[in-house]
């Protein structure tokens, strides 16, 4: 009996926990049309997907892409720079909503972050080289240090495959620095961006893709982890894209060749 009363104490504690805790958090989708702003992370430094024009505003590829999810969500759009080694550290931290920045996709990051489906690009991994250097194949380059950039997934299985040194950076502008300064034979990374670089006279000049791309491999655009109503909006809109064509008219647009998957997911989903 004289436990009784303490019972009651411990429910009434309980009870008064429960009804102090705080609401459930909204769900992404609606804090963004709340707010009515879009956060997207993209990157800055990998011409033609995200990169500073002369004025220092972002812009490519993928911000265009954003700008469409921008305008079909009917907010305003906020670009944040973000890096191969931070992408997924900002959307977990919520600093950004929405990532689009060049990520390839792989399970570990799929643990992560929430991939959206299908994924709206893929490429294949490729060298910008020196001219000077007669390299025709990959196995030539044993033994020979590449720049790369750090979290780059294939910078270890590139390394083991062919036995190349890979000394890695930042960013794409620090290991471009590097190769410059004679650190390297080449910068290896995705062979659009390389392709890229080879519109600018700065590289084309000195520079040039002599070897075939290898491990092609599709990227994600992601959100937190349990964003379903998000990540659902996002394949609506992809699909659009893809039946539109509309990767195809952007590659086109920033003067790159058309993947072969941007192509085939065209033809796939035109009819749709």
């Amino acid at each position: 009996m004289r436990a009784y009363p303490m019972m009651k104490l411990i429910l009434a504690a309980c009870a008064a926990l429960v009804a102090g805790a705080a609401p459930a958090a909204a769900d992404v989708l609606s804090q963004v049309k709340e707010k009515g702003v879009l956060v997207v992370g993209v990157k800055a430094d990998y011409k033609p997907f995200g990169y500073r024009d002369p004025t220092g505003a972002i812009v490519g590829i993928e911000p265009d892409l954003a700008a469409d999810v921008a305008k079909r969500l009917g907010v305003k759009l906020e670009l944040v720079p973000v890096m191969s080694a931070n992408r997924i550290e900002f959307l977990q931290q919520g600093k950004i909503d929405l990532m689009i920045a060049t990520m390839s996709d792989k399970p570990e990051r799929r643990k992560s972050v929430q991939a959206i489906d299908p994924q709206y690009y893929s490429d294949s991994v490729n060298v910008l080289l020196s001219k000077k250097a007669k390299y025709t194949n990959w196995e030539e380059l044993n033994g020979k240090t590449l720049c790369a950039t750090s979290g780059a997934w294939y910078n270890k299985e590139v390394s083991a495959k062919y036995g190349v040194n890979v000394k890695a950076f930042d960013g794409s502008e620090k290991p471009l620095f590097a190769l410059k300064q004679g650190e390297c034979i080449g910068y290896l990374y995705d062979q659009t961006f390389v392709q890229g670089k080879l519109i600018d006279a700065e590289w084309s000049e000195g520079y040039g893709m002599p070897l075939p791309g290898i491990l092609e491999a599709p990227w994600i655009m992601a959100v937190k982890n349990g964003e379903d109503a998000f990540a659902k909006e996002l394949t609506t809109i992809t699909l659009d894209w893809m039946k539109t064509g509309a990767v195809v008219a952007l590659e086109k647009k920033y003067g790159i060749e058309p993947t072969d998957y941007s192509k085939r997911m065209h033809e796939q989903h035109k009819g749709s």
